[in-house]
């Protein structure tokens, strides 16, 4: 059941919950929450992306510890995913592609934004697993928690932002294809979607394909993942690699293998437009 909380419950009302989700308010805005979420209701034709093909084959969506997802994030992790520099070059990234006053979706959340503190939006809505996570994130106007390898089904109107974030956190959909498309429906024509991560991950609760793949297999992946929704721009990459040390000595080949001397988080980002790429002056 769904358990909603409004800001001021005499200026809003709550459209029929679905099965799988919670949704809070955390500052001043409110949900635009979607009233033909009815997922009995076959009537209703769904306006998200359309799926072309399948990326994933089915064992190259299954995990290692196949227990629910809900009780692995049942407990709050306040600690940080990725290392300064990767939070740094993201940052960047948000500074140069998201335009102030707009809506953002930022989808498997934490406690941490990426957001540069300095730009203004018009609301923030995160999405995760962890209600005490996502109630310290910052910026955050409200958030929805949801596992979404169980439903992909997003809360929202169609065309609700204007930009739809992920976070090191991609590795870990069962149903991207689903997912995409689903961002594809919530974002407004020429809305961007930007998915970033590095080498870092649960291996336990990361999709086979993704532990199997190398870091070039798994930006491609994701460049599949927006191929496959028709509608998606020629999705663009980002990648900033760390240096590699000048020592090459056994001493130092050894730490490195040990996990004691180790080089900064490899950053990749994988950025498309729903319909089309604006130009802003």
């Amino acid at each position: 059941m769904v358990t909603i909380i409004p800001q001021n419950p005499k200026l809003w009302r709550p459209s029929p919950p679905t099965s799988s989700s919670l949704l809070f308010t955390v500052k001043k805005f409110h949900p635009k929450i979607s009233n033909t979420l009815n997922n009995n209701d076959e009537t209703k034709q769904s306006s998200a992306g359309k799926i072309k093909r399948e990326v994933l084959t089915k064992e190259g969506r299954t995990k290692l510890n196949i227990y629910s997802d809900r009780d692995f994030y049942a407990y709050p992790r306040f600690v940080t995913h990725v290392d300064d520099g990767f939070i740094s070059t993201l940052t960047n990234l948000y500074r140069q592609r998201l335009r102030p006053d707009s809506e953002i979706l930022d989808l498997m959340s934490s406690w941490v934004s990426h957001l540069p503190q300095e730009v203004v939006f018009e609301r923030v809505v995160g999405h995760g697993l962890n209600a005490q996570e996502l109630a310290k994130n910052p910026r955050l106007d409200y958030f929805i928690v949801k596992d979404l390898n169980q439903e992909q089904k997003l809360e929202f109107e169609d065309c609700s932002f204007d930009a739809v974030l992920c976070t090191v956190s991609v590795q870990y959909l069962q149903q991207p294809e689903k997912v995409f498309g689903e961002v594809f429906r919530v974002l407004k024509p020429g809305g961007v979607f930007i998915v970033s991560f590095s080498n870092r991950m649960f291996y336990e609760k990361a999709i086979s394909a993704w532990r199997e793949g190398s870091a070039y297999g798994r930006v491609q992946l994701v460049v599949q993942y927006f191929q496959c929704v028709e509608g998606f721009t020629q999705p663009e990459i980002i990648r900033k690699l760390p240096d590699v040390p000048d020592d090459k000595s056994p001493f130092s080949g050894l730490m490195r293998l040990l996990g004691l001397l180790s080089a900064s988080d490899p950053f990749y980002a994988v950025v498309s437009y729903k319909n089309f790429k604006p130009v802003y002056e």
